[in-house]
């Protein structure tokens, strides 16, 4: 089982080398269509990996072996069953859009950051490569975590069901409003720490300042979109657990949700006013989730059924968005998304290079 772990995150690393090492070692603006193939490559990728999920469920490669909720019949009581490979890869892809659709929420937040701290386009993936890295770390832990709470005491499921639907209480109450970046704590401490520059210096996240190490704009931006995730992730994570409580599907799923989000956010930051129901969308998701969450020691629904009702969930929310009539007052941000301001386009070139 061991070498099945140490052989995903060695993919995972070869993955993250080929993005920042090969295909984005320059600085460049990412274009919508090159965002949109990427976006489609990762979710290629991620469709691949649930046939492996399906083939080592199946066979035991690795001696792996899964296990679904059953009421036994003779006792009332919930048992865990073996589970077939066609079992496990629903549970894999059902994360894996449970992951992706919260992730959406994600763009929006970053969207809203990049826009407050007017980061330049062609800087934009740096910053998102660095944070999507500590997420996976991050995230590793609260899922180690996570797994072992639920294992040892099954009274967690009920406290993780119950965070998602206040969650999305909170979720509906607070509308589109955003708090101050410059509030976040971890800001506050970063300039406690470090004095700050007041400008970009090209890529860089530390530079020098009247002779004293700094932090520029860029690392201050990075500890926000950090930080964030940290919060996303306590949403996140719970909601995954709703479906299966074997770690390995649970992290498998997280990153490749993960890993696409950059290209999902270059693909949709100048259309993000155009999927006004989508986070109501969301929010029904999170508080289905963590209702069947809660039941699931005495109702649990099976997997197919869960998908299947997120699946319409979040379907109602972008068919209603793309038919709704776009606001009057929308007007995109020249600060968020792809887009070249004129400065990037004297100093990039025409093909944003």
């Amino acid at each position: 089982m061991i070498w099945l772990w140490i052989g995903f995150l060695l993919l995972v690393f070869i993955f993250l080398a080929l993005d920042l090492g090969v295909f984005n070692r320059h600085a460049h603006v990412i274009s919508v269509k090159e965002a949109l193939r990427w976006t489609g490559v990762w979710i290629a990728m991620a469709m691949l990996f649930n046939v492996l999920v399906y083939f080592i469920y199946e066979h035991h490669w690795f001696d792996m072996v899964g296990y679904v909720k059953q009421l036994d019949a003779a006792t009332g009581e919930m048992v865990n069953v073996p589970a077939t490979g066609m079992q496990m890869a629903l549970q894999y892809l059902t994360g894996y859009i449970i992951e992706k659709s919260l992730s959406m929420d994600n763009i929006f937040v970053i969207a809203v950051i990049f826009g407050y701290f007017k980061v330049p386009a062609i800087y934009q993936h740096r910053v998102l490569f660095w944070g999507i890295l500590g997420a996976l770390v991050m995230r590793g832990v609260m899922i180690a975590i996570g797994a072992v709470m639920i294992k040892s005491f099954s009274w967690t499921i009920y406290i993780f069901g119950g965070l998602l639907i206040v969650t999305a209480i909170r979720m509906l109450m607070s509308g589109d409003e955003h708090g101050d970046p410059n509030n976040n704590w971890l800001v506050r401490a970063a300039r406690k720490v470090y004095p700050v520059a007041d400008e970009y210096d090209g890529q860089k996240f530390f530079t020098i300042v009247n002779g004293r190490k700094a932090i520029t704009k860029l690392m201050l931006v990075l500890l926000v979109v950090e930080s964030t995730d940290v919060l996303f992730a306590v949403d996140s994570i719970p909601a995954i657990f709703a479906v299966t409580e074997d770690p390995f599907i649970v992290f498998t799923s997280n990153v490749f949700a993960i890993l696409g989000l950059r290209s999902l956010y270059f693909a949709l930051a100048g259309m993000i006013d155009k999927f006004r129901y989508l986070k109501p969308s969301l929010v029904f998701v999170l508080a289905f989730v963590g209702v069947k969450m809660i039941i699931s020691h005495h109702y649990p629904l099976p997997t197919w059924i869960s998908l299947s009702v997120i699946v319409g969930i979040l379907a109602v929310g972008v068919v209603a968005s793309l038919l709704a009539p776009a606001k009057p007052h929308a007007k995109p941000s020249t600060a968020v998304g792809p887009g070249l301001s004129d400065e990037e386009k004297d100093t990039t070139g025409a093909d944003g290079h």
